[in-house]
């Protein structure tokens, strides 16, 4: 846990974000290599930062920018295979949490968790 790309100084004021460790479990288990996760990681700060630049008004707003983000994991899947992982039950589970968790830390409790991650390919 202890690379580069984790520590990297993040422009995000929400402290609830600022204090969430993304992809927890998947860090956790051998399966998932951490330079992946890493790139993992900062698709989610980048979707806070964009959700933070751009102030979504509604949820159709919010879900253009998390449908966005969820096309930058599935060109990931390509990177998790060669590195003999993938985004497979367990892994599906946990990014689809944490784009719930991101959607709740800026006031969107109500979105939908499929329609979050709808353009996803895993």
């Amino acid at each position: 846990m202890a690379d580069s790309n984790r520590r990297r100084e993040w422009s995000i004021a929400n402290q609830q974000v600022n204090e969430h460790a993304f992809l927890e479990m998947m860090y956790e288990d051998p399966f998932f290599p951490n330079h992946v996760l890493d790139k993992g990681t900062q698709i989610l700060r980048r979707l806070c930062e964009r959700i933070e630049a751009e102030q979504p008004a509604d949820l159709h707003r919010l879900y253009e920018l998390t449908q966005r983000a969820t096309e930058e994991f599935n060109a990931l899947e390509a990177e998790f295979e060669a590195a003999g992982s993938g985004i497979e039950t367990t892994a599906r589970e946990e990014i689809c949490e944490e784009f719930c968790f991101v959607a709740d830390a800026y006031g969107f409790e109500d979105a939908d968790p499929e329609e979050l991650t709808a353009t996803r390919e895993w």
